[in-house]
């Protein structure tokens, strides 16, 4: 529960300090909010390892095929990293290129997830009468 105000907390000076900084030094703005979302990013990335050992605990004992849980992990990190990156082009005042950065990534999880679709349609399959 610490780690959220620690984040909300570097979060905040981040956002303070470009603040302060823009009227003088724009540039300087945007290098301390990069820094201010990579220390971020940074501090997530160490809590998500005890979510990724638990799912991985869960999935061996449910018997979830292992191919298949390597692709949901690809398919969240890559809806996490495309939204981070959409965000710092927003940030940076490029919007538009945020926006297609978005949509790449989406057809990206779109693609990723077929074999996970296909599955679950073969189970679906096998479970009707025929």
């Amino acid at each position: 529960m610490e780690i959220i105000f620690k984040i909300i907390g570097v979060g905040l000076v981040t956002c303070i300090a470009a603040m302060m900084l823009k009227p003088v030094r724009s540039d300087f703005a945007m290098l301390v909010t990069v820094v201010g979302g990579v220390i971020i990013l940074v501090m997530i990335l160490s809590q998500l390892s005890s979510a990724i050992n638990m799912i991985k605990l869960v999935a061996s004992k449910t018997g979830v095929n292992s191919s298949l849980l390597s692709i949901i992990f690809k398919i969240i990190g890559i809806g996490y990293l495309t939204e981070f990156s959409a965000s710092m082009c927003a940030d940076a005042g490029s919007a538009g290129l945020g926006d297609k950065v978005l949509l790449g990534g989406k057809i990206v999880i779109l693609v990723m997830s077929l074999p996970i679709v296909t599955n679950i349609l073969s189970i679906v399959m096998e479970l009707l009468p025929t």
